[in-house]
């Protein structure tokens, strides 16, 4: 199971007021209804933790290949030449 933890947040009346009554429809927690607001939220925002992105930018070491033997060390140089041209 996933650990919860405890936070705090401010509603206007009318947010509170909104979120109790689809609650109490949707025989669920207000509780239930903000964490899934917030994971479609970071969902559309695209949000990637710093692992995740560590993660991903590990898979893709050394699956290609520029066919250069001095890349490594001749690298500033490549750049450059790709950027002024």
């Amino acid at each position: 199971m996933m650990e919860m933890i405890r936070t705090q947040i401010q509603l206007t009346d009318e947010q509170y007021r909104a979120l109790r009554e689809l609650a109490r429809d949707s025989s669920v927690s207000m509780a239930e209804i903000i964490r899934e607001s917030v994971e479609l939220y970071l969902r559309q925002s695209n949000f990637q933790s710093i692992e995740k992105k560590r993660r991903r930018a590990l898979e893709v070491c050394g699956r290609f290949g520029s066919g250069l033997g001095d890349l490594a060390e001749q690298h500033d140089r490549y750049l450059d030449e790709a950027y002024t041209k």
